[in-house]
């Protein structure tokens, strides 16, 4: 099935999508936008021109495995989400996502710069392969 990646940021947020067979995950875009009613509204968009099953949203928890604030923000995104394009939203754990996002940038050349503008879809990236993986 079309399952669609999400890492959720104040600012940014990261979106990747994987094929109908789940085998990889590939960026598809960054979205910037703080307001989140604008954000659902342009992820909702996506969601009719891709037609997934399936979103998974990034739970940054804790690294001793709690919820934080940052969390609880996430998951009520993931409802709130969910209520808007009627796909279901499931929480996944996204602990060290970003770390590595950057170590994939950095390997592949990108100046420290220019992860700025990619880290969030290779989060996302990050986040829907540890999904998809896990269900195999």
């Amino acid at each position: 099935m079309i399952i669609l990646g999400i890492d959720y940021g104040d600012v940014r947020t990261g979106v990747s999508v994987c094929d109908k067979f789940e085998m990889l995950a590939v960026p598809l875009m960054v979205i910037k936008e703080n307001y989140e009613p604008k954000l659902i509204e342009k992820l909702c968009t996506v969601i009719n021109e891709k037609k997934p099953e399936l979103i998974v949203v990034g739970l940054p928890k804790n690294m001793d495995g709690s919820c934080g604030f940052r969390a609880e923000a996430c998951t009520a995104f993931g409802e709130n989400l969910s209520s808007a394009c009627g796909v279901p939203v499931k929480m996944w754990d996204e602990r060290l996502t970003s770390v590595i996002a950057h170590r994939q940038l950095h390997a592949t050349g990108k100046k420290e710069k220019q992860h700025k503008s990619n880290v969030d879809a290779a989060s996302a990236v990050e986040i829907l392969q540890s999904f998809i993986d896990s269900r195999k």
